[in-house]
């Protein structure tokens, strides 16, 4: 057990045109009107919002209603104490968390029911006024705040466990539930989340399943495609979507809670999700190891799926520039001798002798292979954590470095690092750093770079230089964070223009008036 025991070292603004152009009968449903709403957007006269040079800019602002006093008075009856608009309380609500994206809604509303909720978008609907539903306000595509004067619908105070089966291991929770606070309860229950997030102290479940939120455990459990079995939702005219369901096999009809996942909040208002949940493993093991070049990484991943298998929870990957970042701005110490690739590899399973002799293996095998150049192991807790911050807290550390762009790309697994390298190529001396990190077990590339300030040559040189190189090699522009009002212009990139088309006509039967999370997730013109 010498190389176990040597490893066991922890030191530690384009807009819709409303009324219909008079070519178009009278006849038309609601769902043609709304089409050909969300069909004819232009760009403002004056040079406002999207254009081609900047399509991830905020168009010009809808012909939507404004707050008047009758509607504050509605909604104070209904919220007594919960309707808010003192400019201070609002401002977070207003911003996003990386602060690139600020709205000026006047009103935020904290139901606590499924009911209010109901009653809200109701009252919305009839007066043609503009929600933005919002849970931890974590998202980084603009996608979870006001781009105008949109109300602000936030779930933070639906945050109540209705029920949980600790035999099928279904829990049922309210949309306003923080991520870690479910973890905690089910935790206290032998059982764990099937998602882990580095907002998870923030981020809330109804918000993870409306951008279909990855993160560190898709390896293991999979996305919330498959883990989500049932979902209760408020559709824009208030109407009760209750399809709450508790069961693994249901195979009546289509799967509508799958429209709703991944949708940001553009179909309707989550307020309540059942979702399958994994016992808690009773043996964790955290390795991180360092390789002189990404070639290796690859290869040890390789060999960590080949000998680890079904105890394989997490492979992930940051590179020496993050690792600078962190200890930089964090001081976070590096526990290992300083290389080009870290690689954090997490096993979870149920037997610990058991689980050590296969991680043993393993290690041995990639340090004699000469593809890990030093690594450290962590079995206790504290340690545990210590490890995995190197990871989850580069998005942190990137904040201090000033102006960031991000991009959440999805590309086949040995093109991952390749995007980075090129980029720094093309970019040259124009960005301050370009750095990468991600889930390796699932394509998933964060591709971070930064510069002094905003600098508008240098995005011009990002864009769509990015989208181009991602979908050239058949990637995803977007793998877990959504598209929001950032990349909702770039969405060609990934998806054909009929995928599109179909996507526009189901907004306009679900959301005829374009009232929810309006200027997100499609594109200023619909093919």
């Amino acid at each position: 057990m010498g190389i176990f025991q040597r490893f066991a070292r922890l030191p530690l603004k384009s807009t819709y045109i409303w009324s219909l152009c008079p070519q178009y009968s009278t006849d038309l449903t609601a769902v043609d009107r709304a089409l050909i709403l969300i069909q004819h957007r232009y760009v403002h006269s004056r040079g406002l919002g999207a254009s081609p040079a900047n399509p991830g800019a905020a168009p010009p602002r809808l012909p939507f209603s404004r707050v008047t006093q009758e509607v504050l008075a509605f909604f104070r009856t209904l919220l007594p104490g919960r309707t808010i608009t003192d400019p201070d309380l609002l401002k977070s609500s207003n911003v996003d968390w990386l602060k690139t994206v600020e709205g000026n809604s006047e009103v935020l509303l904290r139901p606590k029911t499924t009911e209010e909720v109901s009653q809200i978008l109701r009252h919305c609907s009839e007066r043609n006024l503009a929600v933005c539903p919002q849970g931890g306000n974590t998202g980084l595509v603009g996608g979870s705040v006001p781009v105008f004067d949109e109300i602000i619908l936030s779930t933070s105070l639906m945050n109540q466990v209705i029920t949980f089966d600790n035999i099928s291991g279904i829990l049922t929770c309210q949309a306003g539930c923080v991520l870690e606070n479910l973890s905690n309860y089910l935790e206290e229950r032998d059982f764990i989340m099937p998602l882990d997030l580095g907002a998870k102290g923030s981020c809330h479940i109804g918000g993870n399943v409306s951008t279909n939120a990855g993160g560190l455990r898709l390896l293991r459990y999979g996305s919330l495609r498959g883990t989500v079995l049932g979902l209760e939702v408020v559709l824009a005219d208030g109407r009760i979507l209750k399809c709450l369901a508790t069961l693994r096999k249901d195979n009546t009809g289509y799967d509508l809670k799958q429209l709703f996942i991944g949708s940001e909040g553009t179909l309707g208002v989550i307020t309540a999700v059942s979702i399958l949940c994994p016992r808690k493993p009773k043996a964790v093991n955290v390795a991180f190891l360092g390789c002189s070049s990404f070639q290796q990484l690859l290869e040890t991943f390789q060999y960590c799926r080949g000998m680890l298998g079904e105890i394989l929870s997490a492979f992930e990957f940051l590179d020496a520039s993050c690792m600078s970042l962190l200890e930089k701005h964090l001081k976070l110490t590096n526990p290992i001798t300083e290389s080009p690739f870290y690689i954090v590899i997490e096993t979870a399973g149920s037997n610990a002798t058991h689980d050590e002799e296969k991680l043993h293996q393993f290690l041995e095998e990639v340090m004699t292979s000469s593809l890990v150049t030093d690594g450290t192991v962590a079995t206790e807790a504290t340690k545990i954590k210590a490890l995995w911050s190197l990871r989850e807290r580069v998005t942190e550390a990137l904040t201090h470095e000033g102006y960031t762009y991000k991009y959440d790309i999805s590309l086949p697994v040995e093109k991952i690092y390749d995007l980075v390298q090129d980029m720094r190529g093309h970019l040259g001396d124009m960005a301050k750093n370009v750095v990468g990190y991600g889930h390796v077990g699932d394509g998933n590339l964060h591709l971070n770079i930064t510069s002094p300030s905003k600098d508008p040559a240098l995005l011009a040189a990002i864009e769509p230089y990015v989208y181009e190189w991602t979908s050239e090699w058949k990637g995803s522009i977007s793998a877990e964070h959504g598209l929001g009002l950032k990349k909702r212009n770039y969405i060609y990139y990934s998806k054909p223009s009929e995928a599109v088309a179909l996507m526009g006509s189901i907004k306009a039967m679900l959301d005829p008036k374009g009232i929810l999370n309006p200027y997100k997730t499609l594109p200023d013109n619909i093919h």
